[in-house]
């Protein structure tokens, strides 16, 4: 390439020192530069750059980028672009495209930015290059702007810059954008190429359209690892955990290789299932066929096995770590919280300071102030949350750190206290943190409170049925029968509905879901005739079926059989009739457990000396003896 007579302006980052251009007395080889090259010898490479001079040519620059740019060196890329500038040569697109990638690398993208803006000519490449170092970033806006402005430039695009624009297609107007971006690439006929259709359905997916995104999975003409994983993803990410393991298998069955992303993302569908069994088999799958140990799959396995209730074997995971990033530190720390294990919290939170390798983010802190409060120690953590305040680790508290806080001051019986902490945060109360103090006032039985919080929920958010019946059962405590009668009238007139509540259990690997007065499951009427035994046999124990669980206007005998027909209980039965005497029974549950239930789980567990694990969405009711890690309160 030719040199003109007049310089090109440097970029103000690119200075030197004569030390740097110092070179030895010997005679310049351009072959002897892309050896040193080879060999990772850059520095010996820069300085014989410097020897050759202005016979430096295309091949040589192209070799320096390279080994810049694999060694992701910025002082020694910076060395090489004022090289070119000094000495006149003007890079053609492919080494000024090689310099954007090089900047990005190196995590200078105003500079790739720059580089992009002062070329006079440029190709499909050099476009694809800045579009994908903005996607990489997740500068979404400036991705899209720039893939518009290649198209007004009459630039073509191909299936990489396609599938590179696409990861920034996100929220409601990336997704409308992605969609008319679609209609585009069938109109390019690139809709089959494996690359542009695993962004495209990872776009779907991510956007909650898992049907358009399965739509174009089966229309891929051939399928790679990355694709399949993207829409197991796609399902598991969406809580579809049951169909994200059915087409897991299925994949399986037609030959599919899967790598360490696949297994994270079918361990967050198992995660989602309890399904120990079955996340302990990938687990020994990924040991046996010597899958990477990379973090992100750590991490998984940490999640699931928190999720489905051996800590023990998390802990195990986590301590065998090579590296842990702050995600692996909140895995641990939350796995800890939703099992009520307070002390733990605390001492792995202590552990991870201590080790100061990995500072604390919002999530941790989370994860704490939970912590202390599932495990009784208010104290603790409202210090905690006063680091925050002081914005100890460099940022401040968000509305979730004072919703634990309210849920921290409620459970400890606070209930005054936790409403004034509302009434001064410098936020809007969430609906979520008015339903944990209503929750705490029907626990200690503070009617005033729980009366004037329960009146502000049914404002936000009337179609929330759990709102109801808690401010019911705390009027029926008080003895309130007229306000209870109100209540119930007033969810007919709303036509509030409770959400389907489900029940899992895993025996034998094999996963049986229950739903409420279930007549599906092959063993209904044996479950029926075995759950009535029990309640009569409880009933022998002290057991007192809690009416104020059933939302219909019916009588007391109906109520009692709409009780014995909940899925935990049907679950729970058939985790007695199908495991060995004193095994554990292992539960999970879509919703809040009812309190009824779980006071039938804890007789279970009494009566039959069995350890009981219950997961809902709140939290872990580890059960022994009768009694439950979350002292009745959850």
């Amino acid at each position: 390439m030719r040199r003109p007579k007049k310089q090109s302006r440097a970029f103000s980052s690119l200075t030197f020192t004569q030390q740097q251009l110092t070179v030895p007395s010997f005679p310049p080889n351009p072959q002897n530069l892309k050896t040193l090259c080879s060999n990772g010898q850059l520095t010996k490479a820069l300085i014989e750059m410097a020897t050759l001079g202005l016979e430096m040519r295309f091949e040589e620059y192209d070799t320096l980028l390279n080994a810049c740019v694999n060694q992701r060196t910025l002082r020694g890329g910076q060395r090489v672009h004022a090289h070119m500038i000094k000495t006149c040569y003007r890079p053609p697109v492919y080494l000024r495209t090689r310099l954007i990638v090089f900047y990005n690398k190196c995590e200078c993208l105003s500079d790739a930015r720059k580089m992009f803006d002062e070329m006079r000519e440029r190709n499909v490449v050099s476009w694809t290059a800045m579009i994908s170092a903005y996607s990489q970033k997740a500068h979404s806006f400036e991705a899209l702007n720039l893939f518009i402005r290649m198209l007004r430039s009459d630039t073509e695009p191909n299936e990489f810059t396609f599938a590179t624009v696409l990861t920034s297609c996100a929220g409601a107007f990336g997704f409308e954008l992605g969609k008319q971006i679609h209609s585009l690439i069938i109109k390019s006929n690139f809709e089959s190429h494996i690359y542009v259709g695993s962004s495209l359905l990872d776009m779907y997916a991510k956007a909650g359209r898992i049907h358009e995104a399965r739509g174009v999975f089966e229309c891929l003409p051939e399928r790679d690892v990355v694709s399949c994983t993207a829409i197991i993803s796609g399902y598991a990410q969406l809580g579809l955990d049951e169909e994200a393991i059915e087409l897991f298998r299925k994949l399986q069955v037609e030959g599919m290789i899967s790598n360490y992303v696949t297994y994270a993302s079918v361990l967050t569908a198992l995660s989602g299932l309890a399904a120990l069994g079955h996340g302990k088999q990938v687990h020994s799958h990924v040991l046996r066929f010597e899958i990477p140990s990379y973090v992100v799959l750590q991490n998984s396995l940490i999640d699931m096995y928190s999720k489905c209730g051996s800590l023990t074997y998390s802990r195990r995971v986590f301590d065998n770590m090579s590296e842990r990033t702050v995600i692996s530190w909140n895995a641990m720390l939350v796995g800890y919280s939703k099992h009520g294990m307070g002390r733990e919290v605390v001492e792995l939170f202590n552990l991870m300071r201590e080790e100061n390798k990995v500072k604390p983010d919002s999530v941790t802190y989370l994860a704490v102030l939970s912590g202390c409060s599932h495990g009784g120690m208010e104290d603790r953590g409202l210090a905690v949350f006063h680091e925050i305040v002081d914005c100890k680790d460099g940022f401040e508290p968000e509305i979730e750190h004072y919703g634990c806080v309210v849920d921290m001051l409620g459970r400890a019986g606070r209930v005054g206290e936790a409403l004034e902490f509302i009434k001064n945060m410098p936020f809007e109360p969430t609906a979520a943190i008015l339903g944990s103090l209503l929750g705490a006032c029907r626990v200690h039985y503070n009617v005033d409170i729980g009366e004037f919080v329960g009146q502000r929920l049914m404002e936000i958010e009337p179609e929330n049925a759990g709102n109801y019946v808690i401010l019911s059962n705390l009027y029926a405590s008080a003895g309130r029968w007229e306000d209870v009668t109100r209540v119930r009238e007033l969810m007919k007139e709303k036509a509030v509905t409770k959400d389907p509540g489900r029940s899992w259990i895993e025996l034998d690997q094999i996963l049986h879901t229950f739903h409420a007065s279930d007549r599906s499951h092959p063993m209904r009427e044996e479950l029926s005739a075995k759950v009535k035994q029990l309640s009569v046999k409880f009933k022998e124990a002290g057991y007192v079926p809690d009416m104020s669980c059933v939302l219909y206007d019916v009588d007391e005998e109906q109520k009692e059989k709409v009780l014995l027909g909940h899925s935990e209980k049907l679950a729970l039965t058939f985790g007695l009739i199908g495991t060995p005497e004193g095994a554990p029974i292992r539960v999970i549950k879509n919703l809040r457990i009812c309190v009824d239930c779980h006071n039938f789980a804890k007789f279970v567990s009494k009566v039959y000396g069995r350890k009981v694990s219950l997961r809902d969405k709140n939290r872990f009711h580890h059960i022994v003896e009768g009694t439950c890690s979350c002292g009745d309160y959850w």
